[in-house]
């Protein structure tokens, strides 16, 4: 993805290589997660055929793709219908922080291909499944084009930079805030580390300064981070306005990676 845009254009924020671990499980409607590692499915989707066909064989390449291959969250996004690999991580931290409520509004920024509003969609009712409880709101955004999904609203080739994204989005939200904002932004990598670890806390810091504008009182921000000389510069900032702040890296994310979580809850604004 490019500037504010989708995870899963680039693999930038995916990790490199160690062979897989066991096959996914789910038990009593929760996923059991095995240490294991791999990249996005939607990359796979849409660049497969053309890494077979058009790539030379390096060993690089041929490394990349026989780990995809073998990747159990890749099976598991396949069988259980989901966009993205990624989105066992935010069901992980959403199974252990419960951050998803039923009839929560929630806003997914950078949110092509759209696994983490999936998830969103099944934890905040949004279909409104489950007549017992509240039904929640989902409005996702992103650079890219975003495939439609049945329970999210989604803003494609917009910039949540923009002032007037920030507008269209108030208008849709039901009550021009949201009780989370999701963020698993991750800028084009350079693959310079310094450089490429500056732009992704950049991105975290304009979310924050967005918070301040549609967020709830006691609402929850969850952003990816790469590690780096200016994680504790944001830390530092998160803690300004929410009351609790934690690291997390979910076991979705490679052990070798930069990639972790802010999981930043009980928004301290009016």
């Amino acid at each position: 993805m490019a500037g504010w845009g989708g995870r899963c254009v680039s693999g930038a924020d995916e990790e490199s290589s160690a062979s897989a671990g066991p096959a996914l499980t789910r038990a009593g409607g929760r996923i059991t997660f095995p240490v294991c590692l791999g990249s996005c499915q939607g990359l796979v989707s849409k660049c497969l055929h053309t890494t077979v066909r058009c790539l030379k064989k390096t060993g690089t390449e041929h490394r990349w793709l026989q780990r995809h291959l073998k990747d159990p969250f890749v099976k598991a996004g396949k069988q259980q219908h989901y966009r993205c690999r990624s989105a066992f991580k935010l069901l992980e931290i959403d199974d252990k922080f419960h951050i998803l409520r039923p009839g929560f509004s929630v806003l997914d920024c950078g949110a092509a291909p759209g696994a983490w509003s999936q998830v969103a969609v099944e934890r905040v009712n949004a279909l409104g499944t489950d007549p017992a409880v509240p039904t929640g709101f989902i409005l996702g955004v992103d650079l890219l084009r975003i495939s439609p999904l049945d329970g999210a609203v989604f803003l494609s080739k917009a910039d949540i930079a923009d002032p007037a994204t920030l507008r269209t989005i108030q208008s849709l939200l039901p009550a021009e805030k949201v009780d989370v904002i999701l963020s698993d932004m991750a800028p084009n990598a350079t693959g310079i580390k310094d450089l490429d670890h500056q732009k992704v806390i950049s991105l975290c810091l304009g979310l924050l300064n967005l918070s301040q504008s549609i967020l709830k009182p006691k609402g929850t921000m969850l952003c990816k981070f790469w590690d780096g000389h200016e994680s504790r510069l944001l830390e530092n900032r998160l803690k300004e306005h929410f009351q609790d702040v934690r690291t997390i890296k979910p076991q979705a994310s490679r052990k070798d990676s930069a990639e972790s979580y802010y999981l930043a809850r009980l928004y301290k604004g009016r």
